[in-house]
């Protein structure tokens, strides 16, 4: 898994384009102010164990929001941080999985709409933390 970790005073967005044909057929714009959006690429050799893949996202992802004083975070599935992509519905339960535990951690959480591309809007300021990657 590969984790981009981007903390934004604001992120918003808004469904352009449907790319995964079964996903469902949304029309949504959102904004989220003072958040860590996680950009999340999950790989095919992550389904082998996907149950603690889940477990090191929520720890990356707390400690990254820890570390940007927010409670607020977006999951974000993006898949352009890798060649190869695990399955869709592995991914989306992964992502569903996280923000239900996030959620129990008492943080506010967000996920983008599934299978489709965003148009985004990220307001990032330039100081430390603010900008993370990790390979899980």
């Amino acid at each position: 898994m590969k984790l981009l970790m981007i903390y934004a005073d604001k992120f918003a967005y808004k469904t352009s384009v449907k790319n995964l044909e079964s996903a469902s057929d949304i029309d949504e714009e959102k904004v989220v102010e003072d958040v860590l959006a996680g950009f999340i690429h999950i790989e095919p050799k992550d389904e082998e164990n996907l149950s603690a893949i889940e477990t090191k996202l929520i720890k990356n992802l707390k400690w990254a929001a820890r570390k940007n004083e927010t409670n607020t975070v977006v999951l974000h599935s993006f898949a352009h941080l890798a060649e190869g992509k695990a399955d869709p519905e592995v991914t989306k339960r992964l992502l569903n999985n996280a923000e239900s535990r996030l959620r129990n951690a008492g943080y506010v959480t967000h996920q983008t709409p599934f299978g489709y591309f965003l148009d985004l809007d990220i307001k990032a300021p330039g100081h430390s933390f603010t900008r993370l990657f990790k390979e899980i």
